[in-house]
């Protein structure tokens, strides 16, 4: 249930069912898993992991949810060498060439005959709505996972409007700035690991791990015109993070303290655990989220 990135969207209007009301709505598409002929398949499964549970689980004006997404692995090479010989085949014996669009129907039906035969990988993506600081927070480092999340969500309730946070002040400017200029804010500390890149469309890339990010190797790339599009950061003492010019949070690690403060709670009340660590995760990643939209300017108009 602890989140290993952040991707946040603001509601550009307040969200308006209870979490009865949205879990009735997610019942109708709740997780099938893929038919032998279907190549992925999507929906809603229990936060809590238990079966019978309710599809949204909701605990301090927040509601917790949970995408399962199962996707049959077929490699592209096997389709290629079972296309190749087909086509070889039909050249031989019909002494004629296979064009481009029957090349594609050929495609299509290797990849039904053989998707029965597939193996499945299975992944979860969590994601939370902040009903009283209108946020939603999906756990994914890829947008396009985030926005398989929210799509189906709009499917299943009819509207569902966000956008990116935008702020004041560019990212990486800023990130920049604390590098070259050393200025970094009071709750932050730098890690070892930051991503710098040259200005342009065509501008190379420049990692640096391992290594002081206000020494002099770092200060090079900075003057040579480089500007800091990812950076890894200690927050509060409470989780450190890498954080990149779009505002994804990365490799979210919470500190040891503040994972450990629900340890007293049995072990035989999964449900209690479940309130408990959401709370802590949802109100240190709150926090976190408006603490940087204040760093980087505030959000824009």
């Amino acid at each position: 249930m602890w989140f290993k990135n952040l991707r946040a969207y603001r509601l550009t209007s307040p969200f308006q069912l209870s979490p009865e009301q949205l879990a009735d709505k997610l019942a109708s598409r709740a997780f099938t898993p893929c038919t032998p002929s279907q190549p992925l398949a999507l929906g809603w499964v229990p936060p809590t992991g238990i079966d019978d549970a309710s599809l949204v689980h909701a605990a301090g004006g927040k509601m917790l949810l949970k995408l399962r997404r199962e996707e049959k692995l077929l490699p592209s090479t096997v389709v290629r060498e079972q296309l190749e010989d087909k086509i070889a085949g039909i050249e031989s014996e019909q002494s004629r060439k296979v064009y481009r669009k029957e090349r594609l129907s050929l495609k299509d039906e290797i990849i039904q005959d053989c998707l029965p035969r597939a193996f499945s990988r299975t992944a979860h993506v969590d994601a939370y709505i902040d009903t009283r600081a209108n946020w939603i927070m999906v756990n994914a480092a890829s947008a396009a996972r985030a926005e398989e999340l929210l799509n189906l969500l709009r499917d299943c309730i009819g509207s569902f409007p966000v956008l990116l946070p935008q702020v004041n002040n560019a990212p990486a400017a800023t990130m920049t700035g604390w590098l070259a200029h050393r200025n970094l804010p009071n709750d932050f500390e730098l890690g070892g690991e930051c991503e710098l890149r040259e200005p342009g469309e065509e501008g190379g890339v420049v990692r640096c791990r391992g290594v002081d990010l206000l020494g002099e190797e770092v200060e090079t790339h900075l003057n040579a015109g480089r500007q800091a599009v990812r950076i890894s950061l200690r927050w509060d003492e409470r989780l450190s993070l890498v954080l990149a010019e779009d505002l994804c949070l990365r490799r979210l690690k919470f500190a040891d303290e503040l994972m450990k403060e629900n340890e007293e709670l049995a072990e035989d009340d999964p449900a209690a655990r479940l309130d408990a660590d959401f709370a802590l995760m949802s109100d240190a990643l709150s926090t976190l989220q408006d603490r940087l939209i204040t760093v980087f300017g505030g959000e824009a108009e």
